[in-house]
């Protein structure tokens, strides 16, 4: 079954697609994470522009997310007053990323700088929860108990002023660093395709301290948020959103989500972390040898202004 996507000008099996956004969109619901860190680059590697891909990952994003952060918010597993934060800071970041991304791809910078900050973002996060999430698992099977704070020990967050108690994720930390966080994670979230979850999720529970039961619930809620107004922003200003192609997505990531969200709460939080660690270093390594490997064409062509 064949099917012509008009701006990605492409003829694709929707089968295919399917699929990708089905896989996807499971482990959006298991990890929290929205998926785009590996939706879009498996749009590129089949062949999808970068800069259709990153902008037509968005509303997929938004669908196969808000699928999970429903179940989660059923189970009182989201804390609403930390995303309204994040949020605050979110949506500047996501506005600002997308007339980011305009200038790069104004610049025909896109697909290098796309490809050098994929490798570096996924492969430093990655090694991190790679590392801490073994060690857990390690300590546990060892019969330790889990490497926590003593009592009285803080970090540099602590000492930040205008501090508000979160009494769904059990922590009294500073706005500042929450907003932060919202405002850094929507504009790479943007300007990458990739929603942030995966940066968001770690920084959460690492920086912040907030139990992974709620992390990946608030998570989903503010990908929900920020993915629905990058959707819009890309399709006024650089109108490279598929929706032919989003459609096609959004059904196999809304169905994929709802089995994902449910294996991922008979999961332990250390296992959750080495898979998604493990994932999101495989996906870095392929960009990786990408910016090495000859590609099959070595030259490409575009139309820059009108003939005279």
């Amino acid at each position: 079954m064949q099917l012509y996507l008009p701006i990605a000008e492409l003829t694709v099996n929707i089968l295919l697609f399917l699929g990708v956004g089905g896989a996807v969109g499971f482990v959006s619901g298991l990890f929290g994470v929205g998926g785009g860190f590996l939706l879009t680059p498996l749009l590129i590697f089949t062949g999808v522009a970068p800069a259709v891909a990153v902008a037509t990952v968005a509303p997929q994003i938004v669908a196969s997310s808000a699928s999970a952060a429903i179940s989660y918010w059923r189970r009182r597993l989201i804390d609403e007053k930390m995303s309204l934060i994040l949020l605050s800071g979110g949506m500047i970041g996501s506005a600002a990323g997308v007339y980011v991304f305009r200038a790069l791809r104004t610049l025909g910078q896109l697909d290098l700088i796309l490809g050098l900050a994929y490798v570096t973002f996924l492969g430093i996060v990655g090694g991190l929860m790679l590392r801490e999430s073994v060690g857990a698992i390690l300590r546990s099977r060892a019969g330790r108990p889990p490497a926590g704070r003593r009592p009285g020990q803080h970090n540099w967050v602590h000492g930040l002023p205008l501090k508000v108690r979160f009494r769904r994720s059990k922590i009294y930390v500073s706005i500042l660093p929450v907003v932060a966080l919202g405002f850094g994670i929507g504009f790479l979230g943007t300007v990458l395709g990739i929603g942030g979850g995966f940066l968001l999720v770690p920084a959460l529970i690492y920086l912040l301290r907030v139990p992974t039961s709620v992390v990946i619930g608030t998570s989903l809620a503010y990908i929900v948020c920020t993915m629905a107004l990058a959707t819009v922003l890309h399709a006024i200003a650089n109108g490279s959103v598929d929706i032919v192609l989003a459609l096609l997505l959004m059904i196999g990531g809304v169905i994929g989500a709802q089995f994902g969200a449910q294996v991922g709460q008979t999961l332990r939080g250390e296992h959750l972390r080495a898979l998604l660690a493990i994932i999101v270093l495989a996906v870095a390594t392929r960009f990786l040898l990408g910016l090495f490997l000859t590609p099959a064409d070595i030259y490409s062509f575009e139309v820059l202004g009108a003939l005279p």
